[in-house]
């Protein structure tokens, strides 16, 4: 495809904010994504695509960027008449928009594009907070994964209980995937806890994660259980925050001054690849993006120096490193406890904390993870700097079907040409 970079990029701290609403959040990513992009103001935007899940919970519905977005339109930080496509897709809706900024630009339909997701999942009110999430698994027949999670938990040795201690169907099947690849492949709860230890010490680096405290590998295991085998320290917390980006072609690019054309990062392919209730011995969807992304781009998993992945638990750290081909299926648990996805090691992987530390407010996770990869391929990670960044990826699933998320994102972004 023509060449498509990355002007801007940015990322709000990630928390439980009760005193940010979504149009506050909304506000405060535009005017920082803007500023990384050295834009006085959003007036070469010509598009804009808004992600977000949670808004519905409070009846704001259909026209939610456009709601987001009255205040900055209003006050001149956002120019008048630019149309904002509104995409939700579970934990996966900021790749969408990502996704969707990016084609824009590359079909000549537009020169720069926006690509913002917001999201609020800290409420007083937890009912709230599990409307949202209720929404990612089939509402209108339940009985049917039901009745798989029912059979894969005999063959994982782990019953399906859902909510049971506390835990969230979905925290249940990632519990689930987990004993399943514990019996079929021999991995360890103990290399599992090595990943979330992994992730928590790189959080305690980020100054915008969530929880920015070391963690070692015992007190992985000794925290309060969810679903065995995973505990609270393997698990992506609720909270609230916003991420964007700024796209553009290469034609605008060579308009802008030096210092600003030296920090685009080009965006090598955008792949998908939907969700199906599998086999659990099958490969993932994100196997198969994955192999589109490196078909497309011609690069191989050898390629990639540094990756950013979805681990909304610890386990899916050590499961995507197979996926994305780091290293062969059942093999990921030695992969992670080896150091390989440590800083330093051979493939750093969520230098950002993952969303077990950094935070997982589910509209924004994707652009999250693309500012985390954009921040080290131009080298500017402070301390969680990786040695060798030039080719990154980034995983994002969202929704549930069966084993795989409904839908799927992998991206892979190249640093800029100097």
């Amino acid at each position: 495809m023509p060449d498509v970079y990355l002007l801007g990029s940015a990322c709000t701290p990630f928390g439980r904010l009760p005193h940010k609403t979504y149009k506050d959040l909304t506000r405060d990513i535009v005017v920082d994504v803007l500023a990384d992009a050295r834009l006085d103001d959003g007036g070469p935007i010509g598009s804009a695509w808004f992600g977000n899940c949670g808004m519905g919970a409070f009846e704001q519905r259909n026209i939610r960027g456009q709601v987001c977005f009255t205040p900055l339109v209003r006050d001149g930080r956002f120019p008048e008449r630019v149309p904002i496509v509104n995409v939700e897709g579970g934990c996966a809706t900021a790749s969408l928009a990502f996704y969707g900024a990016v084609k824009d630009v590359a079909s000549g339909e537009t020169d720069v594009a926006l690509a913002v997701g917001v999201e609020k999942t800290f409420f007083e009110d937890r009912a709230r907070t599990q409307e949202i999430f209720d929404g990612a698994i089939d509402r209108f027949d339940p009985h049917e994964w039901e009745a798989y999670y029912t059979a894969i938990g005999e063959r994982a040795g782990k019953p399906f209980t859902p909510k049971a201690g506390g835990a969230t169907v979905f925290m249940s099947t990632y519990a689930m995937q987990a004993a399943y690849h514990m019996k079929r492949f021999g991995t360890t709860q103990r290399q599992i806890a090595a990943g979330a230890a992994k992730n928590h010490h790189m959080g305690s680096l980020n100054p915008g994660a969530q929880y920015r405290f070391e963690m070692s590998i015992d007190e992985v295991l000794n925290d309060r259980e969810v679903s065995w085998p995973l505990t609270r320290a393997m698990c992506a917390p609720i909270g609230d925050g916003a991420a964007g980006a700024v796209l553009c072609s290469e034609a605008f690019l060579a308009s802008r001054p030096p210092e600003v054309r030296e920090r685009a990062v080009r965006v090598l392919t955008v792949q998908m690849s939907g969700g199906k209730y599998r086999d659990p011995d099958e490969p993932g969807l994100s196997r198969v993006a994955a192999r589109k992304a490196y078909d497309r781009t011609g690069l191989t998993p050898a390629d990639v120096d540094i990756a950013e992945v979805h681990d909304a638990t610890a386990f899916c750290e050590l499961y995507q490193c197979e996926m994305l081909g780091f290293c062969p299926d059942g093999e990921g648990g030695a992969y992670v406890e080896s150091g390989a996805t440590s800083l330093g090691g051979e493939r750093p992987v969520n230098l950002s904390g993952g969303l077990v530390s950094k935070g997982h407010p589910i509209g924004a996770t994707g652009l999250s993870m693309i500012h985390e990869l954009v921040v080290q391929l131009r080298g500017e990670a402070g301390p969680r700097q990786a040695e060798r960044a030039r080719i990154a990826l980034a995983e994002n699933g969202g929704g549930v079907i069966g084993f795989d998320e409904a839908i799927c994102a992998v991206t892979l972004l190249a640093a800029p040409r100097r």
